[in-house]
């Protein structure tokens, strides 16, 4: 495992002497746009082993994507590697179809400690809630950025992370914003966190059981999502979902597209730069 073959692999190329912020968050942005977030893996009867090497091969060597337990542990060893003093913690995503939640942790998301200041740094949530920049661990603070505001609040140990939402525009479904999205709740909650270290061998049940249990999100869809300099990319199934952040005050446009198999395969190619070895089954 190479840092410099890390470094080709998601385009960066500025110079990296110091361990600092301005460094992280441009291999954080250089890392979530080149690496798609993806359990593509799961549909086309790959199975997903928990190793770094593994991880390495897959999204380096591979130019594949992968879930937050690969792409925030690939994240981590290059962080490592640079001197940052960074470690893993596990987060309990938030379920709105259950309006709480998850029982069990079900997430990995990173800590980097920077001149006594802690931020944590996420490259594997994707979709519309993926982090640009680093979140300083700050509680009750927005914290702007392009995909919109982002807040922590801190309880007795446990921390809360939302998103304010914008209002959607989808040109087809009429001249107006999408009701849908202006009759709900302007905040989304996102996932809860301890900061608690962790250690990768931790997840290994997680990762085992995502792979079989029938009634997990990750299961029930085939889910590719890369970021973009202007906003994001979603391949969910069939759908292919572009979105452009703040087209106009408060308002991201979205384009949405239903596509055949033979153009899932195009897409995946054209625009997340994934060529599959096994055959997908979205």
């Amino acid at each position: 495992m190479n840092i410099q073959e890390y470094f080709a692999r998601i385009s960066f190329n500025k110079p990296h002497k110091d361990a600092d912020l301005q460094t992280l968050t441009a291999i954080l942005q250089h890392h979530i746009q080149s690496i798609p977030f993806e359990n593509l893996s799961m549909h086309c009867g790959e199975a997903i082993e928990l190793d770094l090497q593994s991880t390495y091969d897959k999204i380096v060597r591979k130019k594949r994507g992968g879930w937050c337990l690969e792409t925030n542990h690939l994240l981590f060893w290059a962080l490592q590697e640079l001197g940052y003093d960074v470690c893993l913690l596990g987060a309990n995503s938030y379920e709105p179809a259950e309006k709480g939640y998850c029982a069990e942790i079900n997430h990995l998301l990173l800590k980097v400690v920077i001149k006594g200041d802690s931020y944590v740094v996420d490259a594997g949530f994707g979709g519309s809630y993926q982090m640009w920049q680093p979140l300083m661990l700050i509680s009750g603070q927005d914290q702007p950025q392009g995909p919109g505001i982002f807040r922590f609040t801190e309880d007795n140990g446990t921390w809360y992370l939302e998103k304010v939402k914008r209002k959607h525009y989808i040109p087809e479904h009429s001249n107006n914003p999408s009701p849908d999205t202006a009759q709900q709740e302007s905040i989304r909650k996102i996932h809860r966190f301890t900061l608690e270290p962790r250690h990768i061998d931790e997840f290994k049940e997680l990762n085992a059981y995502l792979q079989v249990s029938p009634d997990n999100i990750l299961q029930k869809k085939s889910i590719c999502s890369l970021q973009t300099t202007s906003g994001v990319l979603a391949l969910v199934g069939w759908t292919f979902t572009e979105m452009k952040y703040n087209y106009t005050e408060d308002m991201d446009l979205v384009n949405i597209t239903t596509l055949t198999d033979e153009e899932v395969e195009k897409t995946l190619k054209e625009k997340f730069n994934i060529v599959l070895e096994n055959k997908l089954v979205p």
